[in-house]
């Protein structure tokens, strides 16, 4: 590669970077991707913080899973949740009799928490929230079916 590329390469990481700190939310998988995933994480974590699927809530998903879900949240009943920090990392899981996808859990909690429309299966919106769920997870050990952190 050569010296022009690394440096429009390197410009257009420091600038994804610095758009996607002006949201408040960690940068946990910041310089270990890049490219069209990089920015399939940064929409996950921009859709994760913006959000409301159409819910007459108004609300997001961040506002139960607190610092873009790095962080034990507080769902609108006022029970604690853990983390999303190992999310992808644990799914599929066996829950309530049935095998449970990230996918599933994600629509679940759109369409219960948030009042909201769930995205489809096979959306670009629901693989972007995967990405970014997905880079919470960089480095975490699988565990299927283990307990959220």
């Amino acid at each position: 590669m050569n010296t022009t590329r690394r440096f429009a390469r390197r410009l257009t990481h420091l600038a994804l970077a610095t758009a996607l700190a002006a949201t408040g939310l960690p940068l946990a998988w910041a310089g270990t991707v890049s490219g069209p995933l990089a920015q399939a994480v940064a929409k996950g974590k921009d859709i994760f913080a913006h959000d409301t699927f159409g819910g007459g809530r108004g609300m997001t998903c961040q506002s139960c899973h607190t610092a873009g879900g790095t962080t034990a949240g507080t769902t609108p009943s006022g029970a604690k949740i853990p983390s999303l920090s190992n999310a992808a990392a644990i799914f599929p899981r066996y829950a309530h009799g049935q095998l449970v996808t990230l996918e599933d859990q994600v629509r679940r909690c759109v369409a219960g928490a948030l009042g909201g429309k769930p995205p489809a299966y096979d959306s670009q919106q629901m693989r972007d929230l995967v990405a970014y769920m997905t880079s919470l997870s960089q480095g975490k050990p699988i565990n299927m079916g283990g307990k959220p952190q």
